[in-house]
């Protein structure tokens, strides 16, 4: 435990003797417990050795800023949908302490760049758990991923990227006309069908076993929403890029499968998957613009600046969407004065 730091004595008394107990009935060695990684949330985990040689991993979640709960409930829901992810073990809901089965010491992310070459053969595996996950769906389960929680995620972009990180003010001349193109995101994507939504379907919230099944984690916040979210999480990543063929490739396979399992419920894109790129672009435009928004707050609210260095790259992808579309043109001149770059003539973009 020397690796451990606890800025609350108290919380630290309450592990140590939760700890302590769960040794005993999980038979589990105290000693061999370190730090396994934290998230950008306010949970962190820990992984400890069993008396049987397997891992587990233990999580740490003041309840006084997290609520275990979704996690539970979500876990329960992937279990019966046949997804891979962590057993809960033990829970201590007054504190916030959990046990949960180990999935991997190896995210997607980290396994990819030792090993490129498995790329696409894990993206179409990861695409099989997310198919099982939506069919899977019920309404009334998850929260609503509604009008409301969509306005109020873009809303960080203003409110954080744009008044706090850039330094405009409040009132600035573009907001009325920011808020309008927030409409009409939100419209098209509630036009989408509903199914469950994981809401962070990454290679870094995929876990690789030593075996080399995929495992999902970090699924706590998941909602009852569009379709198009995982896909667009999934290739439209926030912490990597991927080549422009592969984005293409693996979404027409996702594709293919969801109009298989009869999940797109729409003629439109069931017949044409231009159609159902659009969609996923404009709910990419969603969540590219919530995260800027989010990787600025976790900056200056939260004291977690690594985030910030991935701003760019949800610039870019933002700017890749909205040169697209005729009625985003105010956003992408938005973003140009924001990052001080050079708008191209709009015949470059070959916008639609």
């Amino acid at each position: 435990m020397n690796d451990i730091s606890w800025t609350d004595p108290q919380r630290e008394g309450a592990f140590t003797q939760w700890l302590e107990r769960i040794c005993r009935t999980q038979q589990l060695l105290p000693n061999t417990l370190s730090v396994a990684s934290a998230d950008a949330s306010f949970r962190r985990y820990f992984r400890i050795m069993g008396a049987d040689g397997n891992s587990r991993i233990i999580m740490d979640a003041p309840p006084d800023k997290e609520n275990c709960q979704p996690f539970v409930q979500v876990a329960q829901l992937m279990q019966k949908a046949g997804v891979p992810g962590p057993d809960v073990l033990e829970w201590e809901p007054t504190q916030g302490f959990m046990l949960l089965t180990d999935l991997g010491q190896l995210t997607l992310l980290q396994h990819l760049q030792h090993r490129p070459q498995d790329a696409d053969q894990m993206l179409r595996e990861s695409l099989d758990l997310l198919i099982r996950w939506q069919l899977a769906s019920q309404p009334n389960v998850l929260p609503a991923y509604d009008r409301a929680l969509l306005r109020r995620e873009l809303d960080l972009f203003p409110d954080w990227y744009i008044t706090q990180h850039k330094a405009w003010p409040a009132a600035f001349k573009q907001r009325e006309s920011l808020h309008a193109l927030f409409d009409l995101i939100i419209d098209r994507n509630l036009s989408a069908p509903n199914v469950y939504v994981h809401r962070d379907f990454m290679p870094r919230n995929l876990m690789v076993s030593p075996t080399g099944q995929l495992g999902v984690v970090d699924f706590q916040d998941a909602v009852y929403g569009p379709l198009t979210y995982d896909i667009a999480s999934l290739m439209r990543d926030a912490f990597h890029t991927w080549e422009d063929d592969r984005v293409v490739d693996i979404t027409i396979r996702y594709w293919e499968k969801a109009k298989k399992a009869g999940l797109l419920q729409r003629p439109e894109w069931e017949e044409d998957f231009g159609e159902f790129w659009r969609a996923v672009d404009w709910m990419a435009l969603q969540r590219h613009l919530k995260i800027l928004g989010i990787f600025a707050r976790l900056t200056l609210r939260d004291g977690k600046p690594k985030y910030l260095a991935d701003t760019p790259r949800f610039v870019i992808y933002v700017r890749e969407i909205a040169s697209r579309y005729r009625e985003l043109t105010p956003l992408l001149r938005l973003i140009d004065e924001l990052e001080n770059l050079q708008a191209a003539s709009g015949f470059a973009y070959g916008r639609t």
